[in-house]
């Protein structure tokens, strides 16, 4: 693996394409899906609103990499204000080069141009390159236009909030994969304060998964109303 790139950028077991739940989504979701790393791809850019599931997708391709053997990489940016924009140089030896966060490098002269360089390389090395932001690459505020005419050229997908019965589905799948049984009552909850962004609610139940395995209690609207108090994670609605 790269050797600048830091540990805490490993992947969530919780972010693959199973527990996905695409809704509107499905069309972005079979284009990612076919993403093997084994063939050169189109460049990708993945755009929504946060909590739409870019990040989850982006980690969803590394791991379905993994089990195929392929080399890849997920590099969230919004993470990466400690280290030079030099972390992007070798990654066009990788099959798989999944960026998140591109907005936060906007008006950010190095990192553009490092960005831009990547595209340069990767098209040489034929590998697969998809970065996710959030908005159209148009009204990311780019300094560089090069880069901005680059995203704009890649093969454009976006992704929308899943509506209220999707959420569900969403927060179920999620549950049950961390072997988590939510009662009516505390589904009901958690959607209601903390369903909007959905990464919103999904970092609530990492916090009561931890939290109910080292208490030994099940999950109670008043275990999870203190327990999440506790953890300073404000309700958002």
């Amino acid at each position: 693996m790269h050797p600048q790139l830091p540990l805490s950028f490993g992947l969530k077991d919780s972010a693959t394409f199973a527990t996905f739940v695409s809704g509107p989504n499905a069309e972005a979701l079979a284009s990612l899906t076919r993403l093997t790393g084994s063939a050169w791809e189109p460049h990708v850019y993945l755009w929504g609103t946060s909590g739409t599931g870019k990040s989850h997708l982006l980690q969803a391709i590394c791991h379905a990499a993994g089990e195929r053997d392929t080399t890849s990489v997920y590099l969230p940016l919004a993470s990466l204000e400690q280290f030079p924009c030099t972390v992007l140089d070798g990654l066009e030896n990788l099959a798989i080069v999944c960026i998140d966060d591109v907005e936060c490098i906007a008006q950010r002269e190095d990192w553009e141009l490092a960005l831009r360089n990547l595209f340069e390389r990767i098209q040489e090395t034929r590998s697969s390159l998809i970065i996710a932001g959030n908005a159209p690459s148009s009204e990311l505020g780019l300094a560089l236009p090069q880069l901005e005419s680059r995203l704009a050229g890649c093969l454009l997908l976006s992704l929308k909030p899943l509506p209220e019965t999707e959420r569900t589905q969403a927060l179920r799948l999620r549950a049950t994969h961390r072997g988590l049984n939510l009662s009516g009552d505390v589904e009901r909850y958690l959607l209601r304060h903390f369903g909007e962004p959905l990464g919103n609610l999904f970092e609530a139940l990492d916090i009561l998964d931890t939290a109910s395995l080292a208490a030994q209690r099940k999950l109670t609207v008043p275990f999870v109303r203190d327990t999440l108090k506790a953890a300073g994670f404000g309700e958002s609605g």
